[in-house]
Formats: C-alpha cells, structure tokens, sequence
C-alpha cells in the first residue's frame, strides 16, 4: 500500500494531500518549507512512492531539497496540470493538493525536468545582465527625451561620447543640469554594472568546454552559447535533436478537428529568452556577409528567405541552429561549415 501526495506549493503555506487505495486518508497544511514538508511526509505517508507539485518560483528549490531529504518528488508543468483541476467546483488550495494527489496517483500527468543549481546560476547570471543593459537603455532613451523638449538634440554616439555630449549641452540650459545629471549618474553606474556581470559570463564561458564548442559557430557568442548549455545541460534527457526545436517552441502549432486540418504560427513554448537568442543569431548568419560566415546552413536559410520571406527563414534557422548545437554537445565535434551528416541543414 503506498501513498500518493499532491503539494500546492505557494509563498507562505503549502496544501498537501495524501491518498492510499484510491482514498484520501490525510489531508492538511503546513509552512512552504521542503524540511517541514518531509518530515511530514514522513510521519503521515511512510511509504511514499510519489509526490507532486507545479512548476512555479519555488519549485527548482523544492525539487532537490525535497530529492535531498530522500522524498521521491516530480515536478509536473502547471500548464498541463490547470487543465484538470481547473474542473473542480470550489477553487481552493486544499482541492488543488487534493488533485495533484490524483494526478500522482493515476499517473497522469506531464513530468518536468528540474534545472540544477548551477544551470540556475548561469540563468540568472545572462538574466541579470539582460536587465541591466535593459535599463541602461532605458535610462539613456529618458535622457535624451527629457533634453528633446527643451530643443537639446544629443547626437548619435554610446558610452563616453554619449556622456560627453549630454554635458556639453547643458552648459547651454543649466535648469536642466539638476535633473539630467542624476540620471546620468545612474546610467554611468548602471552600465558599470553591467559591464561586471558580463565579465563573469565571459570568464564563465572560457572556463566551459561545452559553451566554447558552441561558440566555434558562426553567429553564436557567449551568451547564446551559456544560455544554451545552461538550458539543456544533459543532451541525452533529449529523445532525439529534432525534439529541441519543438522544446523551445520554434516549431508550427497544428490544428485538426474534422474536415479542418492547419498548421499556425510557432508554438512559443518553452525558454522565450533562448529562443530570442537563437533567433538573433539566426538573423546574424543571414546578414553577415564576411567569408567566415558561409555554410551550408546558411546557403540553405537565403534560398527560404527568397521563397518564405526573411522572418520565416530566420526561425527555420533558428530551430535548425537548436538541432545542429544539441548535436555538437552530445557528440563533441566543432561546427563544420561546409559538412554533412547531422550538420546538413
């Protein structure tokens, strides 16, 4: 007789319930801590043979403390879960507990792999500095409207000419001076910033094989490259290459009920910041026109681009782009332009 548990894992408490034999048998509540949680586990469901929760903020902490603690936790995707428990009457944390304890039990549902700690870092890492840059420009974009109203047009130029222009201008409007000059200290200090974090990834990408493998590919660069590796970290949890296309959503979606029968546009599942990512080095490959950048690969996105158009092109581009990468990594071999095999477009 083994026991199934549904956790609703939210911020403060955490709803659990427990079924055996196809019952409930205990039920209740108690603090979002994986600690606290197990030993619970532990007390009311000695022979648990599965406990499930929703992915969501909490849920890479909760899946290896729960691991840790020797709890046989599955994360499953929330997406696929709020289908069915969405059916229920009453919307509550202990009905959610009670039907993720049915989804364990029966088996159905849609298991998740969990990133590990140091993929999460990495993440974070690139996600940080995306912020930063974000407001950066944001700030400079504020700097240079505020001085338009006042006909202070900044000419074009980043970093120091940038700077350097703003405070020549106002020398010409010193009313300005006290509201410009703060923002501009919070680009300068932003940017700085910024530039720090990009140091570690640089530093970070050196120092892995896997992403300076990646990086032999034309177009794709430090960030593209640690995202990736980040994201997939083992290249066998992958049935097969083809599959990451559709695992980050660059894939068409498909319709068909009846005499209806569609495909539409791409899916958008999965990583939007790596599939933006893989879509910009697509664009990359496409435009650049140095000897470097001819492949095999490329040759084949223009001749799309002539017949689909540039943007269609680019994400067939973009998913090959994901199948040639997870193919380097599960074989080890460099970016061949000209090959063939797994590499042939």
């Amino acid at each position: 007789m083994c026991e199934y548990i549904g956790l609703d894992v939210s911020l403060k408490d955490t709803a659990i319930s427990i079924r055996r034999d196809g019952k409930r048998v205990w039920r209740g509540k108690c603090a979002s801590d994986p600690k606290t949680i197990a030993q619970l586990i532990r007390n009311h469901a000695p022979r648990a043979k599965r406990v499930v929760f929703e992915t969501g903020s909490l849920s890479t902490w909760f899946y290896h403390a729960l691991v840790a603690e020797g709890i046989p936790a599955v994360c499953i995707e929330a997406r696929h879960a709020h289908k069915i428990l969405k059916e229920t009457l009453n919307k509550t944390d202990a009905n959610d507990a009670d039907g993720l304890a049915h989804l364990a039990e029966a088996g159905f549902y849609k298991a998740v792999r969990v990133k590990s700690f140091n993929a999460m870092l990495t993440r974070s890492l690139v996600l940080a500095r995306s912020r930063l840059l974000d407001i950066s420009t944001g700030l400079r974009n504020q700097i240079r409207g505020i001085m338009k109203t006042f006909g202070l047009i900044v000419p074009k130029g980043a970093g120091r000419v940038f700077d350097h222009n703003v405070r020549m201008l106002l020398e010409e409007n010193s009313n300005l001076t006290e509201i410009i000059l703060p923002l501009l200290k919070a680009w300068r200090d932003t940017r700085k910033h910024a530039a720090e974090l990009d140091r570690q990834l640089r530093a970070a990408a050196r120092q892995n094989s896997a992403a300076r493998l990646l990086m032999s590919i034309p177009g794709v660069g430090t960030v593209t490259s640690t995202s990736f590796v980040a994201a997939i970290e083992d290249p066998k949890a992958f049935r097969n290459a083809r599959s990451v296309g559709a695992w980050l959503g660059l894939t068409p979606r498909r319709y068909q009920s009846g005499e209806v029968d569609y495909d539409g546009h791409i899916s958008r599942r999965g990583d939007n910041r790596l599939r933006g990512l893989l879509y910009e080095a697509a664009t990359a490959i496409l435009t650049r026109t140095s000897a470097r950048h001819v492949s095999r690969l490329k040759d084949w996105g223009l001749k799309l681009r002539e017949r689909l158009g540039f943007k269609r092109a680019a994400i067939a581009v973009a998913r090959k782009l994901a199948v040639i990468m997870h193919t380097m990594l599960r074989t080890g071999e460099s970016f061949d332009a000209q090959g063939g095999g797994a590499f042939a477009p």
